[in-house]
């Protein structure tokens, strides 16, 4: 009789036991990494209003398909899922959800828009999912600091800074205007502007905003010609960007265009804007005369032959995973989430990528605070005019 009671307790136990077992042995599984594979999920607007920048996420793909040819890291190949999301928040949301709940990714790399990034920024990292250089250059990557998350792109509030200070103290403009885009991303390129402006004595000569529907740009033309503005600055859209050339060329104003990184694509844009784009000034966040440039060029005839915009976005999409592969590297075979980021925190002014200088800390998820000031020449090419500039060393 006892030995069946105890048979009887057994086999009504075992089920519970099973169970603790079967989560014991789950919880040292890590999600989106296998033995010989790392699944890395990317957004990006493959089509609608930032459809030009889509080439970003198409170049990280690449630059994946060079490391798994390489033989990928510490025996394993990295498996990439590319979404679209055509810049609508609403759609990252349900494509970050597909990742974690679906697919079970281990991280996330790039990723354009602001708004969109902070549509998923909480819930990524509610579920430790690392999430490395998303493709804008928006405060809320890093302040206050994200664990999981580490921000690649050079700040909108450092990069318009040292774009409006060159302006200023470089070109000798003294009456300037700021186009934005009437959200995060256009309103952080402006506060950086009026920083540098507020500490000059100077101010604006026009505040124009601009919402990402707009199509009819007629009146903002307008009131940029009606300031009196020698100088330009713009943190657009590229389809923007080419409109406001085109209808303030029309409208006989003619000043002198300054813009964002995110505008940096100088052959791109000089081909949508039929060449309206040569003389415009830019800020830019990678060196087209760093060797791996040529290496990742030479990657995209091979792997994505067929790619039509092959431009400085397309590159950059290997520029903002490049930490992140480091961070893989340094974290080797014991891969998880908390490994990651003690690997990444132990990048400090690592010059082995497309950019300048990229450094973490426990502290500071902010990677890159470098760019240099360019301008479009004659067929798009794209004319050095400054050597890197940091808003910590400059400011």
């Amino acid at each position: 009789m006892r030995r069946l009671q105890v048979v009887m307790m057994v086999l009504i136990c075992a089920p519970a036991l099973l169970g603790s077992f079967s989560n014991a042995v789950g919880a040292d599984n890590v999600r989106g990494v296998t033995d010989t594979e790392i699944i890395i999920g990317q957004w990006g607007p493959q089509t609608g209003p930032a459809a030009l920048w889509g080439a970003v996420a198409r170049g990280t793909g690449v630059f994946f398909d060079l490391i798994n040819e390489e033989g990928g890291i510490a025996g394993r190949k990295i498996k990439y899922i590319l979404r679209d999301d055509a810049y609508q928040p609403a759609k990252t949301k349900a494509i970050a959800k597909e990742f974690v709940e679906n697919i079970g990714v281990f991280g996330v790399a790039g990723g354009v828009g602001t708004s969109s990034g902070m549509a998923v920024r909480d819930y990524l990292m509610e579920n430790k999912v690392p999430w490395v250089g998303p493709s804008t250059g928006s405060t809320h990557w890093t302040v206050p600091l994200q664990k999981y998350l580490f921000g690649v792109y050079p700040l909108y509030t450092d990069e318009a800074y040292l774009l409006t200070k060159y302006a200023v103290e470089q070109m000798g403009i003294k009456k300037i205007a700021f186009f934005y885009q009437n959200d995060d991303y256009g309103k952080e390129g402006l506060q950086g502007a009026k920083e540098y402006l507020d500490k000059s004595g100077m101010k604006l000569v026009a505040e124009v905003p601009v919402e990402v529907a707009d199509t009819d740009l007629k009146s903002h033309a307008l009131k940029l010609k009606e300031s009196g503005a020698e100088a330009v600055i713009m943190w657009v859209l590229p389809k923007h960007a080419a409109i406001i050339l085109g209808v303030a060329k029309a409208a006989g104003f003619q000043p002198q265009w300054i813009a964002s990184t995110t505008l940096s694509d100088s052959t791109m844009m000089y081909n949508v804007t039929k060449g309206l784009w040569e003389g415009v000034v830019f800020a830019n966040l990678l060196s087209w005369e760093n060797p791996l440039a040529t290496k990742y060029m030479d990657a995209q005839k091979t792997f994505a032959p067929k790619e039509q915009n092959t431009g400085l976005f397309f590159l950059a999409g290997f520029f903002f995973v490049e930490p992140m592969v480091e961070g893989l590297k340094r974290a080797g075979k014991d891969l998880n989430p908390d490994s990651f980021v003690q690997a990444m925190e132990s990048i400090r002014n690592w010059n082995g990528w497309l950019g300048h200088d990229c450094t973490f800390t426990p502290e500071d998820h902010q990677g890159n605070r470098s760019v240099y000031i360019g301008k479009c020449g004659e067929g798009g090419k794209t004319i050095k005019m400054s050597d890197w500039l940091n808003y910590k060393r400059d400011k």
